[in-house]
């Protein structure tokens, strides 16, 4: 049906360009033409693939194609579109519509302030001001700093088309509208979080753009598989006061000044750096690990109830918070191996635990498209690494399968050990195309709140009333 009206609305203003032939070619800019007034009575989107084709609007985006529908149209010399001489076909141009489309180089937040959400129609004789809102194209979250923050610190959002955001929903209700910081170029905005926010889910945001919705992963801990703090069983064996294994005496305390989270791993024991730290070479430098087979958390299918089994594991995520100081950052070497269960050797990327078949993924943050960068953060930064890169996984996509956040839980309950770990590799290896060469290590990298998250991106739709007819 909704195909039938476009083509009908198509023939509609293919007409003129039939009628051109016939008419006088200097009627178009007549004194008559160039003189009658122009009013504009509704804007309408032109959008075949929507359920209405032809809808009446308040706003249009970068890109889009709009109608135009008043009166005395007909002539029309320029149109400038947020002061952006727009172009158009006058063969789609009668006395009473017009099409146009929104070129993608009209300024939006840069444009002159006299200029913004104008549609300036122009004749010899005559013009018009329109008021009609222009948004870039629709907001986009890429990630979130700090998704378990406590009161008082601050959340970054990150994205596209964030500018000028003004009001900040979190789960549950809460409101923000004071204190809002946003980028300029859209990149993100921040807010200071408040107190007494006990539910997860969403932050949803509204900006110059319209709307924008992280995943549901904000203040989730739903799916804790541990903390330090009481929420998982952490498992240590075969400690020694020079070996690799973590146990709870070498916990630390939250060094964030303020942060008071109680206890986290410090991934580099602190005996070990007092002892020189990790030397050059050597896989299997540290490594820590949930209780296994005896502790009931450790099946995972106990997370079902929050993320279904059939989930698609592009859309559930391992999620962990790391602090490293910017007096000490990390920078030249090493790396994090993330095990899904008990059967590797710690022994990094390139090493045969990074098969395509094997279960593991790899943390190397200093290491930035293809350049070695210090580094740090800024308080306590939220990691999301979506199972989907985990390399079995990964595999599996590439090979047009469609794995399953049940296909984790199985693995998982199948292995003879299923501890879920991270350890620290200081081996030599190449990444994104860098190569590095490992020497002493004794950077301290603190490491919490690992959990298991959903992470399936949201988009607003502009008219979610939309029904197909």
């Amino acid at each position: 049906m909704k195909t039938t009206k476009y083509i009908w609305l198509l023939c509609m203003f293919l007409l003129p360009t039939v009628l051109t032939s016939c008419n006088d070619s200097d009627d178009y800019f007549s004194d008559d033409a160039q003189s009658t007034p122009i009013s504009v009575t509704q804007i309408y989107l032109e959008d075949y693939e929507s359920s209405v084709p032809d809808r009446a609007v308040t706003f249009a985006r970068l890109g889009q194609l709009i109608r135009i529908e008043g009166s005395g149209l007909y002539g029309m010399r320029a149109v400038y579109i947020n002061g952006y001489d727009t172009y158009f076909n006058r063969a789609y141009v009668t006395d009473n519509s017009m099409l146009i489309t929104i070129n993608s180089n009209t300024p939006v937040a840069d444009a002159e302030e006299e200029d913004r959400n104008i549609i300036r129609l122009v004749k010899d004789n005559t013009e018009l001001s329109y008021s009609f809102t222009i948004r870039a194209a629709s907001p986009t979250v890429t990630s979130v700093s700090n998704t378990l923050p406590k009161a008082g610190e601050t959340v970054i959002v990150y994205g596209t088309g964030l500018e000028e955001t003004t009001k900040v929903t979190l789960p549950g209700g809460t409101e923000i509208t004071t204190g809002i910081e946003s980028d300029e170029d859209g990149a993100w905005y921040s807010f200071t979080m408040p107190s007494g926010i006990t539910e997860s889910g969403s932050i949803y945001s509204e900006g110059a753009n319209g709307q924008a919705a992280t995943p549901a992963y904000f203040n989730f801990d739903e799916c804790m598989i541990l903390d330090f703090d009481g929420n998982g069983t952490q498992g240590y064996w075969s400690w020694s006061e020079t070996g690799s294994m973590i146990n709870a005496d070498d916990l630390v305390d939250d060094p964030v000044a303020g942060s008071d989270r109680g206890k986290c791993v410090q991934i580099i024991p602190e005996r070990l750096i007092t002892a020189g730290g990790v030397m050059s070479g050597k896989p299997r430098a540290s490594e820590c690990w949930t209780a296994g087979n005896d502790n009931e958390a450790d099946d995972w299918s106990l997370m079902y109830s929050y993320i279904p089994a059939e989930t698609s594991l592009t859309e559930v995520a391992l999620q962990f918070d790391v602090y490293v100081s910017e007096d000490d950052p990390w920078t030249g070497c090493g790396q994090i191996q993330i095990c899904l269960f008990n059967n590797f050797n710690f022994a990094g990327i390139g090493s045969d635990d990074d098969g395509s078949s094997n279960q593991v993924a790899f943390y190397v943050p200093y290491i930035q498209s293809g350049e070695i960068i210090p580094f740090y953060t800024e308080g306590w930064q939220t990691v999301t690494i979506p199972f989907s890169e985990f390399n079995k996984y990964a595999t599996l996509i590439a090979d047009s399968e469609s794995p399953t956040f049940a296909d984790v839980v199985t693995d998982r309950n199948a292995a003879t050990y299923r501890n879920f770990g991270m350890g620290f590799a200081n081996t030599d290896f190449t990444y994104d195309g860098v190569s590095v060469t490992s020497s002493t290590f004794t950077t301290r990298i603190y490491l919490d709140n690992w959990r298991v998250v959903p992470c399936k991106s949201i988009t607003i739709s502009d008219y979610p009333e939309d029904e197909e007819e």
